[in-house]
């Protein structure tokens, strides 16, 4: 997330595409984990799309895909907490956002 271009989706499908065609060949699985940018619910669920449409179900697993990215973890937080009161919460309701 320090650096000022990270995880794109053209990069990404050229990358899960190369995944697909080394598992195609060898049989291996390998994963994969975008590099930082990531930081809305939103943004992840367009990710774990891509990963799904270009690689499948087995690859939807924390040691073939992951996410790491602290503010998306703020973020999921607050959408939870809409989703469960109907407002978004103040910044001292919930300390790690």
């Amino acid at each position: 997330g320090k650096e000022a271009i990270n995880a794109t989706y053209p990069a990404a499908i050229v990358m899960v595409r190369a995944i697909r065609n080394y598992f195609l060949c060898s049989g291996h699985k390998v994963g994969f984990k975008p590099a930082g940018g990531i930081r809305t619910a939103q943004e992840a669920l367009v990710w774990l799309s891509l990963i799904k449409e270009e690689l499948g179900d087995d690859w939807l697993c924390p040691h073939l895909f992951r996410l790491g990215a602290s503010s998306l973890l703020a973020d999921i937080e607050r959408q939870i907490y809409h989703h469960v009161t109907g407002q978004y919460p103040a910044y001292h309701e919930l300390p790690m956002a």
